[in-house]
């Protein structure tokens, strides 16, 4: 019987193969020496997911899990017994496979088929957000340009029009920034705003924003003492993968960053299940790739497991490969010579079984069948054993959607993340500078406008003399009034003899004398003003 059913903590996987009859478990307190699940499409590497994160939970940790495929949210629901799985449990000595539901939170990128999941763009970094959009080492530069001007003056980038107007403030002044941090050129500013503008469409907005995720939610326990499986729903996040890739890496980092050193644990704090893990590293540059095998080697000193799940080990490059130390390979397949080289590769690297060969075992093992090795109490690799994984006790296969909404209005974190938030930030603070500085700049022209409107009140223009002025009464009889009238002022009459030429260049040669006297008189002045400093 495993130990798993007999009160011994380790996580119970299988046993009873043709070639041997010891069950498999994985040492719960190796759990935290991370692992890979491997094996060709319908091989069965979802049920393995599936029955490792029951087992966790069981044991009260808490597991993350990504449902790339929306089969694993019947995690959610109990299992229905069925005459196979009694025969694979008679098979495998598990004498009870307990039917029972797993206590589930599903999340959602996009909010549609669990809770939203979000981080804010200055979380990311510039080195994750480059990698999301594909850019070249110039214009990597000129996102960390971006993030240092945030830092220094204080704008916090949350989302992406906070990324935008801080690239748009560059755009404006990339002289004078050009100056102090590097060139920053209109270029390389407009190919960043294109790629933003394909990751809004992609969803990216959705994700990139507040309240953003607390890693203290991925880590909760049920009341009766489970860990809550965390179920990630990634069906339409797969059409975007490095946006999928990104987000599971920044969610690793977080881990890194925020737990505290645990040592080596008797049972793991949280479990991470990595699914279509290629897209971690296909086309990664290498400085990513560094910080991924990084994060591996060092997380599990904060009680982190780390599970990897692709098609292929070659998918997962050697220096990660060699952490894990806990695997189960389902069936390879060797079509063609490539894949008969990565069979054989496989082979070697675990430790060899007399019983059997290794490498037609990864062959020809079947459907709920795999080649298991486990670290061992020394932390050594056990031995290579053919292995029938036990059945499943939660539900296999998609959940409804009455019964998703069901179990998302009675999770834990109903209505935490449900609302985004938009605070003040960069693009708040930027448009309040440019509207300060827009006002600023109108102020002298409306104070010209009000002095000028107020001299033009001051002014009284001269009044004109009418053509007749009456000085005195009426004189005169009934004949008729006369009146005096004073003659009208006229202008001196212009003369209309011309300068003869001697005079003209006399009033000419006196205008430039006296010019230039004047300049002599201001040098002379000036220059003994100077010459006395």
């Amino acid at each position: 019987m495993a130990a798993a059913e007999t009160g011994q903590g380790d996580l119970f996987i299988g046993g009873g193969g043709p070639d041997q009859a010891d069950p498999q478990a994985l040492v719960m307190r190796l759990a935290n020496r991370h692992g890979l699940i491997a094996g060709a499409t319908g091989t069965g590497k979802t049920i393995s997911m599936q029955i490792m994160a029951e087992g966790f939970s069981r044991a009260g940790v808490p597991v993350f899990l990504t449902d790339v495929k929306g089969d694993v949210g019947g995690m959610a629901t109990p299992g229905t017994p069925r005459d196979a799985f009694a025969r694979r449990a008679a098979t495998i000595g598990l004498a009870d496979v307990g039917y029972a539901a797993c206590p589930v939170i599903f999340w959602d990128l996009f909010g549609q088929a669990g809770h939203p999941v979000r981080a804010t763009v200055a979380d990311m970094g510039p080195l994750l957000l480059s990698r999301v959009m594909d850019l070249t080492e110039a214009q990597e530069g000129v996102i960390n340009i971006a993030f240092r001007i945030s830092d220094e003056n204080g704008w916090p980038i949350l989302d992406l029009k906070d990324l935008r107007a801080i690239l748009a403030f560059m755009a404006e002044n990339r002289a004078e920034l050009s100056a102090r941090y590097g060139n920053v050129t209109t270029a390389s500013v407009g190919a960043i705003q294109r790629r933003l503008l394909v990751l809004e469409n992609q969803g990216a907005d959705m994700f990139l924003g507040e309240p953003a995720l607390k890693i203290d939610d991925l880590m909760r326990q049920a009341p009766d003492g489970r860990g809550y499986v965390s179920i990630l729903h990634a069906e339409r996040l797969m059409n975007t993968p490095r946006l999928y890739a990104t987000f599971l890496l920044w969610l690793l980092s977080e881990l890194f960053e925020q737990l505290p050193e645990v040592g080596d644990p008797p049972k793991p704090k949280l479990v991470f299940f990595f699914d279509e893990a290629h897209l971690l590293f296909n086309g990664a540059p290498r400085a990513l790739v560094e910080k991924i095998e990084r994060v591996a080697r060092l997380i599990r000193s904060k009680g982190v497991g780390v599970y990897f799940i692709t098609q292929n080990p070659d998918d997962v490059p050697d220096t990660v490969l060699a952490q894990l130390g806990n695997r189960v390979q389902h069936a390879l397949r060797a079509f063609t010579a490539r894949d008969q080289q990565a069979l054989r590769r496989a082979a070697q690297t675990y430790r060899p079984n007399p019983r059997f060969d290794t490498e037609a075992a990864l062959r020809d093992v079947g459907v709920g069948e795999a080649v298991t090795s486990f670290l061992e109490d020394r932390g050594a690799p056990g031995m290579v054993e053919r292995t029938l994984i036990r059945p499943p006790a939660s539900a296999m296969g998609p959940i409804a959607d009455a019964a998703r909404a069901q179990v998302m209005a009675a999770s834990p974190v109903a209505g935490v993340y449900d609302t985004a938030i938009d605070r003040d930030s960069a693009h708040e603070m930027l448009a309040r500078r440019a509207e300060e500085a827009a006002r600023a700049a109108e102020a002298p022209a409306d104070r010209a406008a009000q002095e000028d409107f107020a001299q033009a009140r001051r002014y009284e223009p001269p009044v004109r003399a009418s053509g007749a002025r009456r000085i005195g009464g009426a004189v005169g009889g009934a004949g008729g009034a006369t009146s005096v009238r004073t003659p009208a002022k006229t202008a001196p009459a212009r003369s209309s003899r011309r300068d003869n030429p001697v005079d003209a260049f006399a009033k000419s040669f006196a205008r430039q004398l006296g010019t230039q006297s004047g300049r002599a008189l201001t040098r002379g002045v000036l220059g003994t003003l100077f010459r006395g400093r």
